[in-house]
């Protein structure tokens, strides 16, 4: 038998699906093996010990004039990792932690932040692995999600003015599943 996915329209026969399923990591969705659609809601291994919290900054981010900015701050405490991380019962540290990221403070960085959200709730923005930054194992990292780290200055890459970041975390979210339709 032969099965349609429903957000992509590829078709694949439902012994492959189920194949494909069976050898995931079983986080609540198929990602089409042909454009990479994710159907399902994906949900990751972020540590459940964290905090998002988001306020409104009275000043203007490099590139946005009369706008204000929006602070995100995470944290994470050390902990035991569970059953979904990399090596289950051993501590985890969460070394930089409080983290601070900033968005413009108009429809486009709202947007950014409604789905910053969803990707928090589905425990997709950090992971536990090795640092690339120190080498560190078992410690909190990024998960695939960019976030602007730096207000001013973007040599690095981390800050801004930056014209491509709200449309590269966009498309970032949407490999990870989260698009547009989940805030409305």
């Amino acid at each position: 038998m032969v099965v349609e996915l429903k957000k992509c329209s590829h078709k694949f026969h439902i012994l492959c699906l189920q194949a494909l399923y069976a050898t995931s990591s079983k986080n609540g969705c198929i990602q089409c093996p042909t454009c990479k659609a994710i159907h399902g809601v994906k949900v990751g291994n972020q540590p459940l010990n964290g905090r998002m919290a988001v306020s409104k900054m009275g000043w203007q981010l490099p590139g946005f004039p009369g706008c204000r900015t929006i602070q995100i701050q995470y944290d994470f405490h050390g902990g035991i990792q569970g059953p979904e991380h990399p090596e289950p019962g051993k501590p985890y540290s969460a070394h930089g932690f409080p983290r601070t990221c900033y968005l413009p403070d108009n429809k486009e960085g709202d947007k950014v932040l409604q789905l910053l959200r969803v990707a928090w709730e589905r425990r997709l923005i950090f992971t536990i692995g090795s640092s690339v930054t120190t080498g560190q194992r078992n410690t909190v990292v990024w998960n695939e999600i960019h976030h602007k780290t730096e207000a001013t200055g973007n040599a690095g890459g981390h800050g801004y003015p930056d014209p491509n970041y709200i449309s590269n975390v966009l498309a970032e979210l949407a490999a990870q599943g989260v698009e547009d339709d989940e805030t409305l």
